[in-house]
């Protein structure tokens, strides 16, 4: 049984990160910029997912703490509203932690194992031989942080989907168990991102890691030489080669920053008119533009940390009185207490 929503309620949306520091454009494109467009239709919870970080990078727990500033930092540049969308950090909310233990009892190990997105993670990580217990029951963890605020809405990649999948079936467990007339938890939907995936410089996955990022926070100089070194097509050596916008990422960038040109500039690549210098110059200029006002804010928020400490502690506690409620509603459906 599903949960009937009010025609009058504003449903509730709830997505995090891992605190990995400053962002970049793939961050941007690929959620954040989605969790900005949505604070207005949804009532919205963004959290850090510190616990999440220990599942592939638990050896590193001190640059958690500066790393959630600065990630938080440019949430709040790009155009978070604190007011409107919670912040909070995910550890903090110790709630999470106990819902999480209550429902790793209502999945068995074989379907976590069936996880597509963990089988991924495993392979390229060359984990086969060390896969941790927490590593394991992460996407159990994630619907205990979605079910904590009863999520109807989480965005999210197609990489994720199986997760929200698995979120699904585990409320479902849970209201047919506990509370099959009332029930706690909504099933929850994953939304997708308009423009889910933007690549790296080089064509792989946008990751600081692979040093193939543009971040956020970069001035307007280091995305000028950061676009020239971005690859094209190989076929496409000089001015006067036609060239194959489809299989350029630079093309790929111009479709999201400066799409009112993409007509012109496709004509241009395509009779060789348009050469790739010129192509990047002008794609590095319509980043640069796009981004000048997050960069303006970012300054403001750099200058007073002590701001977006308090706007943290703020979430945290506002998150804190809904997870409380949260977990009043399992223990009476559960008869604990």
């Amino acid at each position: 049984m599903q949960i009937k929503p009010d025609q009058n309620h504003k449903r509730r949306l709830l997505s995090g990160m891992r605190p990995t520091g400053r962002m970049h454009l793939g961050n941007y494109v690929g959620a954040l910029e989605n969790w900005i467009e949505l604070q207005d239709r949804f009532e919205s919870y963004h959290f850090v997912a510190d616990w999440h970080t220990l599942t592939t990078d638990h050896e590193h727990t001190r640059d958690i703490p500066q790393n959630t500033l600065d990630m938080v930092t440019d949430w709040l540049a790009a155009g978070l509203d604190p007011v409107k969308s919670p912040i909070f950090i995910q550890s903090q909310v110790k709630q999470h932690a106990e819902l999480h233990l209550i429902l790793s009892m209502l999945i068995t190990t074989a379907r976590l194992e069936r996880n597509p997105t963990l089988k991924e993670q495993v392979r390229d990580l060359e984990l086969e031989s060390r896969l941790s217990y927490g590593h394991l029951g992460y996407p159990v963890l994630q619907t205990a942080d979605i079910l904590m605020y009863k999520g109807e809405a989480v965005p999210v990649g197609e990489d994720q989907l199986p997760h929200i999948e698995m979120a699904r079936e585990i409320a479902r467990r849970f209201n047919y168990l506990y509370s099959p007339d009332h029930p706690v938890f909504p099933e929850p939907d994953g939304l997708l991102s308009k423009f889910p995936r933007l690549p790296g410089l080089d064509g792989k996955r946008m990751s600081k890691s692979l040093g193939n990022t543009i971040l956020l926070s970069d001035p307007p100089e280091a995305i000028q030489k950061k676009t020239r070194q971005a690859v094209t097509d190989p076929l496409k050596v000089r001015r006067n080669d036609p060239g194959r916008p489809d299989i350029c990422l630079v093309f790929t960038y111009h479709n999201r920053f400066n799409s009112d040109a993409v007509t012109e500039i496709r004509s241009g690549c395509e009779s060789g008119a348009l050469g790739c210098v010129e192509c990047k110059q002008r794609c590095a200029a319509r980043i640069i533009e796009h981004l000048a006002p997050l960069r303006e804010r970012r300054q403001h928020y750099e200058a007073h940390p002590g701001e977006v400490e308090d706007i943290i502690a703020d979430g945290t506690a506002r998150a804190r009185l809904t997870a409380e409620q949260t977990m009043n509603d399992v223990h009476e459906a559960m008869g604990f207490g």
